[in-house]
């Protein structure tokens, strides 16, 4: 038995049935109480007190879920005296009230109760404005309260302090460079779904730990952005909740639909915003969203995919769906000595370039590929995604000098040919030209009289293999391991339909978002015609070229 009404009370309404609830929620539940069977824990009950005795400053009471939140996150302590889960991530549908949550926590923090001078809160988001959301939030509440508050806090539109512990709430820019150095003992991240990598999260962690209790809050609803930290989170929360992994201080409150279809049952909204129940004019303006989402579900979008934290992407558009992109990390098999075919994309030479080579083992495709990035490369200031990190990964390489030398990616064919039996390589019919000489020079050819082991392929290959594409991924037989670069690659590509019906595939945008390594797969897909299932055959003599 945990002995805490706040922590109590939201259990046990979980488990009622009075309201619907998602599986995190359920798994939620399950997951404290084995926490607090499996650990000694202290409940600090007179300053969780204390603290919600400050709710009289506010224009809300906390709803029970908020308590639940902030009970673990603020009082309960390991025996060593440390916060338990100082890491408090909270995802629900727009409209539940996360940035008052996070004003009522930050003023908290701020005064005597947490007993911690010099406490500085930090709050980032990519845009000014949301970073000042919960800021002003909190500045509100001052001037509401001016009388009471004026003898205990000093603010103005850029700073609240509490002058007795002095210490301090700000709220920051995107911008990391002047990040670095201090010392705060909160950071704040909100709407972290429009993070595109963790650059900013890194940097603004770094100064944590210098002050006793560090914590840190991530607010956020679902969004468009696939393949960055909130879906790590996400991905990393319901392992935890699963109890797959250990939680290392991570507090995971997960609110959303369970599945798609549920969109439409009006009874189930509730499993992605817990306070629905309690904000009539909310529950209005969700019916009149809802609405115009039924007469042009793209169009509204947002109502799935904030509303309810059911991401629907762009239907018309995209290759396939998030999940199924997902769906590609799947263990690779040794692969030493089989068939396989090539694909190489190759837009230009001072862009992005990558080959790679496609195997069928027991029905399943497998992709294995690596990128060049020229330095030189006009459109690395406008790229989000975190490059740097995909390097450290050996998914890329970035080529010093004017262009990638077509001599590059071929040798690097050159090199997988001492180990896999490439038959076959498709790459675009209009980029041949740039890669000719060098792929001669390592064995491959058109010419007839010579190798002739290249497929040069035209959109109606690709129209004639779309189809094919398509149920590869529906059926998760598409892998290619743990490569957040191959995933982005295909998020960023979109399905270009002809009048006819045909699929072709194009850029979402063609700047910021490369698809090379898309491209390149689509490539190997056209040339795999006769490619053999290697974990179904037996092959003694695999026959493996060598240049």
């Amino acid at each position: 038995m945990i002995n805490c009404k706040e922590i109590k009370d939201y259990i046990d309404l979980v488990r009622s049935g009075k309201f619907e609830v998602c599986k995190e929620q359920l798994l939620l539940c399950d997951y404290v109480e084995q926490i607090f069977k499996s650990e000694k824990l202290y409940i600090n009950k007179e300053q969780l007190e204390e603290y919600l005795a400050l709710q009289k400053y506010f224009p809300f009471e906390l709803l029970a879920w908020e308590k639940l939140c902030f009970t673990l996150h603020n009082c309960v302590y390991k025996e060593d005296g440390q916060l338990r889960w100082p890491v408090l991530f909270v995802l629900v549908g727009r409209g539940a009230g996360k940035n008052g949550y996070l004003a009522f926590e930050d003023f908290c923090l701020l005064t005597p109760v947490n007993g911690v001078k010099y406490y500085f809160i930090d709050i980032f988001a990519m845009s000014e404005d949301q970073a000042k959301t919960t800021f002003e939030d909190v500045y509100n509440v001052m001037e509401d309260n001016k009388t009471k508050l004026k003898n205990h806090f000093y603010w103005n539109k850029e700073e609240i302090i509490n002058l007795k512990t002095k210490s301090r709430l700000k709220f920051r820019t995107s911008g990391v460079k002047t990040k670095d150095g201090g010392r705060p003992g909160k950071i704040d991240f909100d709407e972290y779904h429009a993070y595109e990598s963790m650059k900013l999260v890194d940097t603004a962690t770094t100064g944590l730990g210098k002050k006793p209790h560090p914590r840190r809050t991530i607010i956020s609803t679902n969004g468009d952005v696939r393949g960055g930290p909130l879906d790590d989170l996400i991905a990393k929360s319901e392992s935890i909740l699963r109890m797959e992994l250990p939680d290392n201080g991570t507090l995971p409150f997960i609110c959303k639909l369970d599945n798609e279809d549920e969109i439409k049952d009006k009874k189930k909204w509730s499993k992605a915003n817990p306070s629905l129940a309690f904000f009539p004019t909310l529950q209005h303006e969700l019916d009149i969203e809802f609405g115009d989402y039924l007469q042009n579900p793209i169009g509204n979008s947002s109502f799935a995919t904030k509303r309810m934290n059911m991401p629907q992407g762009d239907k018309d558009a995209e290759v396939t769906t998030w999940e199924n992109i997902l769906a590609t990390n799947q263990s690779m098999p040794d692969l030493t000595g089989c068939t396989c075919v090539a694909g190489i994309d190759y837009a230009k030479t001072t862009d992005f370039v990558c080959a790679g080579l496609l195997f069928i083992y027991k029905g399943i495709y497998y992709w294995l590929s690596h990128t060049w990035v020229c330095k030189k490369c006009n459109d690395l200031g406008r790229i989000k995604a975190p490059l740097k990190e995909w390097e450290k990964m050996k998914l890329l390489t970035f080529v010093d000098g004017p262009e990638v030398s077509p001599d590059i990616p071929a040798a690097w064919l050159q090199e997988q040919g001492q180990k896999y039996n490439i038959t076959i390589l498709g790459m675009d019919n209009y980029r041949y030209t740039l890669l000719a000489r060098s792929l001669r020079n390592v064995g491959f050819d058109v010419d007839k009289n010579e190798a002739n082991n290249i497929m040069l392929a035209r959109p109606s290959n690709e129209m004639l293999i779309a189809p094919i594409i398509n149920s590869l991924f529906v059926n998760h037989n598409i892998a290619w391991g743990d490569n957040p670069l191959m995933r982005w690659y295909t998020n960023n590509t979109c399905m270009v339909t002809s009048q006819a019906g045909n699929i072709t595939y194009g850029k979402i945008e063609p700047k910021s978002r490369k698809t090379d390594g898309f491209k390149a797969f689509v490539a190997a897909m056209c040339a795999s015609g006769n490619l053999e299932d290697s974990g179904e055959t037996v092959n003694f003599d695999f026959g493996v070229y060598t240049y």
